[in-house]
């Protein structure tokens, strides 16, 4: 029976709290992941599977949306763990992914650091420490815009640039939903395009909005805020007008 269970994961953050929220497709032959967390963070996802009664040994593939670490820190954690697990990104994401290319949430950092305030230079050095620990992974699937594969009921690739060049979103058409990876954020229970200063290209994130437009959505499942339902296509027209 093909079903999406969301998987909710708090930790702590700062001085405070902070949850993601990795999607699992699950069919009969095929188990996929959505995204999996910081660095370290493989326990965390085999407890919340079990709180769903779902066996993390089952997973076939791991989708990642883009190479930022909070989307791919422990995926070379599971990689070792669980070696038959083929892991799935965009063409574009796939030399950032693997280590071919320095990751571009590195690159941004390196840049920005001399002109952070004298108060904010220990994070930022902190951050780019974080970042460099990141292990690649070979990625065994690369994707493009509009790919299709059968899995829970069929899901299509959707290629959502801004907040990286080479992000996807997932649509399940089965279920009219949406995994937004961080094409869309949800802050204060509206949804957002994400942070200005984490989205690379925000004029290509605002086509992106526009672009799923044409999608029938009726639940949008955010990294960052979790599920989001109501009038979506009225949601979505206001971030475009906003921005």
């Amino acid at each position: 029976m093909d079903n999406i269970v969301v998987l909710k994961i708090n930790f702590n953050f700062g001085n405070g709290e902070d949850a993601i929220y990795p999607v699992i497709l699950n069919s009969e032959d095929e188990m996929v992941l959505i995204d999996c967390g910081y660095s370290n963070f493989l326990p965390m996802l085999e407890e919340a599977s079990n709180k769903m009664n779902i066996d993390f040994a089952k997973l076939t593939r791991v989708v990642i949306t883009h190479h930022d670490h909070d989307h791919m820190g422990s995926l070379a954690a599971i990689k070792k763990k669980y070696p038959n697990i083929k892991i799935i990104a965009h063409e574009k994401d796939t030399p950032y992914i693997e280590g071919i290319e320095k990751s571009l949430r590195l690159k941004q950092a390196e840049q920005i650091q001399p002109t952070l305030p004298p108060e904010q230079q220990e994070f930022g050095k902190m951050f780019q420490k974080i970042l460099k620990a990141v292990e690649n992974v070979r990625v065994d699937i690369t994707v493009k815009d509009g790919d299709y594969f059968p899995w829970c009921g069929g899901i299509e690739i959707v290629e959502t640039p801004g907040h990286m060049p080479g992000h996807i979103s997932i649509y399940l058409k089965k279920f009219k939903t949406l995994i937004s990876g961080d094409a869309l954020v949800i802050e204060n229970g509206k949804l957002e395009i994400a942070a200005a200063q984490y989205t690379l290209d925000m004029e290509e994130a605002k086509k992106s909005i526009a672009k799923l437009l044409k999608y029938d959505i009726q639940k949008i499942i955010c990294y960052h805020g979790g599920e989001y339902e109501g009038n979506i296509q009225d949601a979505l027209k206001n971030i475009v007008k906003e921005f």
